[in-house]
């Protein structure tokens, strides 16, 4: 029920997309791709505008790196995601639509009085991880390094999510206490049990493809107009090599004074120790904890005892004394460790109330001598120092690159073999064959398609232990396949757009006679072409719903139709049209104290939610007045492609 009712009736956006905001600045933040490309843009220059709302304005460069950060966002789902692509499904209207509103709701928001005080934005910053330092909180020094590599101001990067307070300021109270009313959530729960009687139909492209091929003249204009459809994505082929502890020369053993200063160091370490295992019970007064240490002394168990009393007893792993301290108190912890294996030790108060503490197991070390924690620390001196030397060499292989040197000259002075790929694409795939890069890469590929030609780079692949080098040694762009080297493959596109675009004509004829009164079947077979048979159907929405995401669109269109209808909808990839016919709808029905009722509304009560907020967007955008200079925008789409 619940992914029934998101798929049918949430929003197209929603209060989600209005307050990611703050959100999509620490994504941007945390890959480092809020581009500044700047420079004039085909036919605008950067400071033009290409929007206006109230008397705010929002500049081509302003819309440019949005996209651009837009774009990287979208190639973490789809690395091989193209510019052109990108553009083709209205990307930077999205875009530009959210700036839109954005900046609508904050002039709004301060029009009106509403406030985001520096400590409230501090707050926020110090939500973003990318601003955090070694120790996990927030460093100055690392926001400022940010900022500087964005070209980000410090004012603008505060002045952005204030913007993302003031929305949710305005937008979060909107859905505050909304309800699906009842009566309402009832219609909607009744179509659970609703039938759906009638049939679909598919004329397929290629039965009604022409069997000629298409003229020069055809077939270019139809390339032409498709362009996008034939990106080949960028490639790259790749170098590299590993290196470890094979890399290393002959190290030297820690002496004996080291490990006896490391011995000193760590003492406490091998001194005699004691851990001990408890069933534990924490009550609030003494007298409590005294009654059940009676009732446990006269025979009952303590889990019995704690259970009449509605209480549950924990289990403790063995715990040495310090730590036993520092959870409860001193107190506790000197009465646990001084009572005996299956006794209970005396309740004494700690942090939480009174501990009454069964020692269920004791585990005692014995204190090891110089001699016998030699061999221990020996070892871990001598990882240590193994790990030293690899980390130094690490470094001054990177002071090499930063020098100049190249991967060939590195790789020889470790001792290692250079390996080179075939072209490989963003997604990590051979480009036009089966398989993969080395798995070996996985962790680089961001940053092998990231950096520059021939600047070779380290990373570290396994915790200390081992390290890559890498370069790119040649780079494709990605462009338009030239139409010589996929003819075929554009004949063949052709053919089935021109069988679409007939199939879609029979189609409408399809519709007509039915609509006079033929049957589905009767329609299809006066085409005179070879087609599959329609498929009869009789389905409820409560089995379409266990279908869960994977609802074929006619299904999805033949339950959003009305009776005795009849449509066309076109199959995927050009493929052919269906044809929907609905011939009856039975109704459910539900009682209003049906459970399904309950868990409808409680369902949809969100979606209310959604719509308030979505018509308070729009009302803000009305009030504030918003002009879209179109030129503007289809100038900057043909700048960030190279198309004049």
């Amino acid at each position: 029920m619940i992914g029934f009712f998101r798929r049918f009736f949430q929003s197209k956006i929603g209060l989600g997309l209005t307050l990611a905001f703050l959100g999509l600045i620490a994504v941007a933040f945390a890959s480092g791709d809020l581009a500044n490309t700047g420079g004039p843009i085909g036919g605008v220059s950067a400071g033009d505008q290409v929007a206006i709302v109230g008397d705010r304005k929002i500049d081509a460069d302003e819309l440019q790196r949005a996209v651009t950060a837009a774009l990287d966002r979208a190639r973490e789902q789809n690395p091989t995601l193209t510019l052109e692509v990108f553009l083709a499904q209205d990307g930077m209207e999205q875009v530009l639509d959210q700036m839109i509103e954005r900046e609508a709701l904050s002039a709004y928001a301060e029009e009106f009085g509403f406030r985001a005080s520096d400590r409230l934005i501090d707050s926020e910053l110090l939500q973003i991880s990318a601003f955090r330092g070694p120790d996990g909180n927030f460093d100055q020094e690392v926001f400022r390094n940010a900022l500087a590599r964005q070209g980000t101001s410090e004012a603008d990067f505060r002045q952005d999510i204030a913007n993302s307070l003031f929305a949710r300021q305005m937008l979060v109270p909107a859905t505050l206490g909304t309800k699906m009313p009842k009566e309402l959530a009832r219609r909607y729960g009744s179509l659970f049990a609703e039938r759906r009687k009638g049939g679909i139909g598919l004329l397929p492209s290629m039965a009604f493809a022409p069997e000629k091929d298409p003229t020069e003249a055809q077939l270019k204009k139809y390339y032409d107009a498709n362009r996008d459809d034939y990106v080949r994505p960028e490639r790259r082929v790749v170098r590299f090599a590993t290196f470890g502890d094979e890399a290393l020369k002959e190290m030297r053993e820690p002496t004996e004074g080291e490990i006896k200063a490391r011995y000193d160091r760590d003492k406490e370490q091998y001194q005699a120790k004691e851990e001990r295992k408890f069933t534990q019970l924490v009550v609030p007064t003494e007298a409590a904890a005294r009654a059940i240490l009676d009732q446990v002394q006269q025979g009952t168990s303590l889990s019995a005892a704690a259970q009449a009393q509605q209480l549950q007893t924990t289990e403790i792993e063995p715990i040495s004394k310090a730590e036993l301290t520092s959870q409860a108190s001193a107190a506790v912890a000197n009465a646990a460790f001084s009572a005996g294996r299956g006794t209970i030790a005396t309740p004494q108060r700690g942090g939480l109330g009174w501990y009454v503490l069964r020692v269920d197991g004791v585990e005692s070390t014995p204190a090891r001598t110089l001699a016998q924690a030699t061999s221990e620390i020996k070892q871990a001196l001598t990882e240590e120092n193994r790990r030293k030397a690899l980390a130094d060499m690490s470094s001054q292989i990177e002071d090499r690159f930063s020098d100049g040197a190249s991967l060939s000259e590195v790789a020889k002075e470790v001792g290692a073999e250079i390996t080179t790929t075939k072209e490989l694409t963003a997604d990590g795939r051979l480009y036009g064959e089966q398989g993969n890069a080395p798995e070996i890469l996985a962790p680089a590929l961001k940053t092998l398609f990231a950096m520059a030609e021939s600047e070779p780079e380290l990373a570290q692949i396994e915790d200390g232990t081992k390290f890559l080098m890498f370069d790119v040694s040649e780079v494709t762009e990605a462009v338009t396949a030239p139409l010589d080297e996929i003819k075929d493959q554009v004949t063949a596109r052709w053919k089935l757009a021109e069988g679409s675009d007939a199939a879609r004509k029979q189609a409408d004829e399809v519709l007509a006679k039915i609509r006079d009164g033929k049957s589905l079947t009767a329609a299809l077979g006066d085409t005179g072409k070879r087609l599959p048979p329609p498929d009869a159907l009789s389905i409820t929405r409560q089995e379409l719903t266990q279908m869960g995401n994977r609802v074929p669109p006619p299904l999805a269109l033949f339950f959003s139709m009305a009776a005795d209808t009849v449509k066309r909808l076109e199959a995927p990839q050009e493929q052919g049209w269906f044809i929907v016919s609905l011939d009856e709808i039975e109704v459910g029905e539900l009682e209003a104290d049906s459970p399904v009722v309950a868990q409808t509304a409680q369902q949809l009560d969100p979606v209310v939610g959604n719509e308030l907020t979505l018509s308070l967007v729009r009302a803000i955008k009305e009030e504030m007045g918003v002009e879209i200079n179109d030129d503007a925008v289809e100038a900057l789409k043909r700048q960030m492609t190279n198309r004049q």
